[in-house]
């Protein structure tokens, strides 16, 4: 690899590692992106106010999701849209109505429900943030998070010889209840997590939607350091990607024509996208009839813009486990490193077909960029993603891709910077026109 490209991918890496850094919750994420694409030259609009489809770039926050359109110049008749879709939200832990609780002994604990289908064990003996966003009386949102705060300790192994022999137990209920203070019967954690928002206290506050998440952040390590641990990666290595290439695109200026190019970012994926602001709900469909009739297309009009119409759903695919290489199909081995994974799932748990295969390969080919596939060991049922709702919501081609990840799920997730940098320049590619 030349060395401009080594110090291009190197420098996505590091950009990747500051989002990563700055989005500890879907609401941070969805900000984030907002605020990114505004400095990108994008405005910002009210979806309550008159919709915006004026050649240029528009951005909307709904709650953890985030959509951005881009319009060129002469929106023609055979024009359509071009989406990329993706999700703001990992598993984590939510924070119930409760709070807190003490126990007899006096451990003050934070009351937590899991969130998505998260390894539980790998949530241990780490330290976590509370993240995410507090709703006052007034019916302002603000943005929150705390330093380390909370742990969920486990058990010494002098008290469960088993453990390493006859595996570790679990109780969500029991187990994983995490720690955060101790003899401190005034200690509030909604009044900690108010004052380091910036608030003078709690008493403004009407409710919350607040996450524990864990407080390390990212790292390069391997030989080259081209290994990236962090936690959310999925599905923020989709996010980013679609991220750098729409500042990419709009760095160009208003496209002279084409057509709209559409991101959007889900929130609740990982617990089934039935909201108003996941994959099931309205949001984009919302987003594109509106734009549609902004742009003066009648009722038809729009079918025959969705007709026109593909979509990318980007999230992150399974790279072969080096210790579990059993565990995936024997030939169709996507490598971590060796470029993005079509995602193709026969029971539609993917919404791959082949002429999404065909319009994936372009984009990566006029990337120059690699291209693999997965397609999961016939005897272990393969996740979904926002990609066969978005294809059942709208009828649009849809094809589902990622970038390979090792320990998915886990508080601390695996990536590799390449690809990164390559799904980043294949969605770019896609949205060109490739």
């Amino acid at each position: 690899m030349a060395q401009l490209e080594l110090d291009d991918v190197h420098a996505n890496a590091v950009d990747y590692q500051h989002f990563l850094l700055d989005s500890p919750s879907p609401y941070h994420a969805a900000e984030v992106v907002a605020g990114r694409l505004v400095d990108a030259g994008f405005t910002r609009v009210d979806e309550k106010g008159p919709w915006d489809a004026s050649p240029g770039g528009h951005v909307m926050v709904r709650g953890g999701a985030v959509a951005a359109w881009l319009v060129p110049s002469n929106v023609t008749e055979d024009a359509g849209f071009r989406i990329v879709g993706a999700h703001t939200d990992s598993p984590a832990f939510s924070v119930k109505p409760s709070v807190q609780s003490t126990t007899p002994d006096g451990w003050g604990q934070i009351d937590v429900e899991v969130y998505g289908g998260m390894m539980w064990n790998s949530w241990l003996d780490r330290e976590l943030t509370l993240a995410g966003r507090l709703v006052l009386r007034d019916g302002e949102v603000v943005l929150a998070r705390t330093g380390p705060i909370a742990r969920i300790p486990q058990l010494a192994i002098h008290l469960d010889r088993g453990v390493n022999t006859e595996g570790l137990t679990l109780d969500p209920q029991k187990h994983l209840h995490p720690v955060w203070t101790v003899d401190n019967p005034y200690g509030n954690v909604l009044e900690y997590v108010a004052r380091t928002a910036g608030l003078a206290d709690a008493s403004g506050v009407a409710a919350f939607d607040l996450i524990l998440t864990p407080s390390q952040g990212p790292g390069f390590f391997g030989d080259k350091g081209q290994f990236v641990a962090a936690s959310r990666q999925d599905n923020l290595s989709s996010v980013h990607p679609g991220l750098v290439a729409l500042e990419r695109l709009a760095s160009d200026g208003i496209p002279e024509s084409g057509d709209v190019t559409v991101f959007v970012c889900f929130d609740h994926e990982e617990v089934g996208s039935g909201s108003r602001t996941g994959a099931a709900g309205p949001l984009l469909e919302t987003l594109l009839r509106r734009t549609a009739a902004a742009l003066g297309r009648d009722t038809d009009g729009y079918e025959r813009m969705l007709a026109s119409s593909s979509c990318v759903s980007a999230d992150a695919a399974h790279s072969v486990h080096p210790n579990y290489a059993g565990h995936h199909d024997p030939d169709n081995r996507p490598m971590m490193g060796r470029g993005p994974v079509l995602k193709i799932n026969s029971k539609q748990r993917y919404a791959t077909d082949g002429e999404g295969i065909a319009l994936w390969n372009r984009a990566c080919a006029a990337a120059a960029v690699p291209s693999q596939s997965f397609v999961g060991n016939n005897a272990m049922p393969c996740g979904t993603t926002i990609g066969p709702l978005t294809a059942t919501r709208l009828g649009i081609l849809t094809v589902d891709v990622g970038i390979g990840l090792l320990s998915m799920h886990s508080a601390r997730e695996m990536s590799h910077i390449d690809d990164l940098h390559a799904l980043s320049a294949a969605l770019e590619a896609y949205w060109r026109g490739a």
